[in-house]
């Protein structure tokens, strides 16, 4: 049995995104009042999606429990969509985006932090802060994997949702510099048009790359839980010895 109940890490993991969210709001940086606001960062629009994600989470746990033990058919139906929905944003958004966010943030912080993150920043941003928007995510992500089984969808969907995702924040992030001549990120000041390109190109594979680790992970995860369930079930019921050597004769051998 689990230590804390995964239906309230969900809602600890919630209360917290609402936290970093609101705090994160609140400071007045130049940034902010610029053409786009927050939502031309890729960080605040994984925290939203973070934060949307979990809250499905809760509301899913909180309709399974009230659900239980009922009869009503069209109550089960909406519970049904309400747990594809958050698995859909589990592999399409959550997980990879998340992981993304958190692994190019700190690739190039330890590079050069003033091409994503410049010492400016401390000025405004607390270090509790840039660690909630750029850290916690990915813990809280894989303690969501290791605590609930996502359906994944079919896999040319699900690279398909992820890429349409990509495309449509460098098109955003194009249509930004467009209109205010800067773009969102130092690092893209320093590089020419068809370096930018190849460097958009390389995030969309890398994001996908992201979606399929997270495929394989989770299923690595309730593949291998299931296994050991099934091991543990077969030599509890069994008891003397030539059972036992029966048993570990049918785990071991191929079928």
């Amino acid at each position: 049995m689990a230590l804390i109940p995964s239906q309230i890490l969900r809602v600890a993991i919630l209360l917290s995104y609402f936290s970093i969210i609101c705090n994160y709001k609140a400071i007045d940086m130049p940034a902010h009042q610029t053409y786009g606001g927050s939502w031309k960062f890729l960080t605040f629009i994984d925290l939203v999606i973070q934060a949307v994600f979990f809250g499905v989470c809760v509301l899913t746990d909180l309709s399974s429990l009230l659900t239980k033990g009922t009869a009503s058919m069209e109550q089960e139906r909406q519970l049904r969509k309400l747990i594809s929905l958050r698995d859909w944003m589990m592999a399409v958004l959550a997980f990879p985006v998340g992981v993304f966010v958190v692994t190019m943030f700190w690739t190039l912080y330890l590079y050069d932090r003033d091409l994503v993150y410049p010492r400016l920043l401390d000025n405004f941003i607390p270090q509790w802060l840039n660690h909630g928007m750029h850290t916690t995510v990915l813990p809280f992500i894989i303690i969501e994997m290791r605590t609930t089984h996502h359906q994944y969808p079919s896999r040319l969907c699900g690279l398909l949702a992820v890429c349409s995702f990509a495309v449509g924040y460098v098109l955003w992030m194009c249509w930004v510099h467009n209109v205010t001549g800067v773009w969102v990120y130092p690092l893209l000041e320093h590089i020419g048009p068809m370096a930018r390109v190849l460097f958009f190109v390389s995030l969309t594979g890398l994001i996908s790359l992201y979606y399929v680790l997270g495929e394989i992970l989770n299923s690595y995860i309730w593949d291998s839980s299931r296994s050991s369930d099934i091991i543990s079930h077969r030599f509890v019921t069994l008891g003397s010895g030539s059972d036992l050597m029966f048993a570990f004769l049918t785990v071991c051998l191929p079928t």
